[in-house]
This record gives structure tokens, sequence and C-alpha cells, in this order.
């Protein structure tokens, strides 16, 4: 028979074994909005991006794989976060062909023309913001954000975000948007987490500009395309 004494003991050895592990990673919390010209309504907040950077030392986020599907002569999603020395693979869904390339941010590729059922993938080697176009269809547009963290995530449609098992420390937060620009700032994270982090972004003085292709060319009309 286990005595009374023996699970008040076995109780506190359980409470001073987890409590380090609560208190070395709570949540970090807060909602993103844009300020749009004339008031217009954002719908795409989910596209945002969110992470946190120690202000000292580093952690170093672990590698992975994911994917951003060309389907319909779309980039499905538009935007993909991909820690530093990962790899974003893109199948092509499509009855015809895709070139899939980025020619401007921290690094540079061109996985060639490929068809339909084929997977070609680009290694994200440096942090930064990869504009992604397709060399055929210039309304093709996607991004990858890479980041040097494992603390990273993307808000919901609404604009509210939660960052989960972040050790206490200092950190500098960063969100990105790709109409409302850059926002950063420091954080202080204690035992406890830390929440409303409010951040407003920008996007009044944005303005569309066409991409060229990776040539550096003007595309030919969409009703000339070849595929």
């Amino acid at each position: 028979m286990i005595s009374v004494r023996t699970l008040a003991t076995a109780a506190c050895a359980l409470v001073v074994m987890l409590g380090p592990s609560l208190s070395a990673g709570q949540g970090v919390s807060g909602r993103v909005s844009i300020l749009e010209r004339g008031n217009a309504r954002t719908d795409d907040l989910a596209d945002a991006v969110i992470y946190l950077e120690p202000r000292s030392g580093s952690q170093s986020p672990a590698r992975a794989t994911t994917q951003i599907v060309m389907e319909s002569k779309r980039f499905i999603p538009h935007v993909r976060v991909m820690p530093v020395g990962g790899a974003v693979e893109f199948p092509n869904s499509d009855p015809f062909r895709h070139n899939v390339f980025s020619k401007s941010g921290p690094g540079e590729f061109d996985l060639g023309l490929y068809g339909r059922g084929e997977s070609r993938a680009a290694e994200v080697r440096r942090a930064g913001v990869y504009p992604i176009f397709c060399n055929i269809h210039s309304t093709m547009v996607a991004y990858i954000v890479g980041v040097a963290t494992p603390h990273y995530t993307q808000p919901e449609s609404d604009g509210s975000f939660r960052l989960e098992r972040v050790p206490p420390g200092a950190y500098r937060l960063h969100v990105w948007h790709e109409r409302g620009g850059t926002h950063s700032r420091e954080v202080d994270v204690g035992a406890q987490g830390a929440s409303g982090l409010d951040v407003r972004l920008d996007a009044r003085g944005h303005r569309f500009v066409q991409h060229r292709n990776k040539f550096g060319q003007e595309y030919s009309p969409a009703g000339r395309d070849r595929y």
C-alpha cells in the first residue's frame, strides 16, 4: 500500500520537474493590423509573418521542408516562412509548364521549365524575403520569408497571432507584410510569456509595380503566353 506521505512526496517531485519546463517556454501573443488607403478593409492579414530573434546569442532553427504548389496559375500559399537551411518544393499541378525563379532578395535561384506532376526545390540559405515569380505567367507571385530562428508564425485571418514555448529573454520582434512593409521592436519575454504585442503596419504608400521576367524583360501580353 502506498502511504499518503509517499504520494505527497511524489507530487512535490512532479511539480519540481514540471516547473522549469513550463517557465522555460510560454506563449507570446498579439495582433497585426494594417492601415489601408481610404480606410479600405484588409483581407490578407494571414499573409503577414511574425518572428522573434534573440537580442544576444542565437537559437538555431530545425531544418525543414515545405511546399508552395502551382495550381490554376497561382502559387498556393502566397507566403511561406522557412527556417534558414530548409528547402521549399514547388510541385506543378497545372496542365502546362512553369518556370519558378527569384532574382532579388538574399539569394537567387532558377528552377527551369517543368511540367505537370513534376516538382523542384529551392534551398533557403540566408534569412530575408525572397520574391518568387514564374517566367511564363506574369500574374504569379509568392514570397518565401527565410528566418534564422525557431520562433515564427503567421497570423489568423483577423490578425491575431501566438508563438508557443518561447524561453524567457530579450528578443526583437519582427513583423513583415507584402504591402505593409516591416516593423521591428524590442520585446522582453518573462516567465509567463508576453501578450498584447499589437502591431499596426502602414500600407497607404504601397504602389503595385509589375515585375519583369528572369531576363529583365517585360512579359508578353497574357493572350500570347505559349503555355
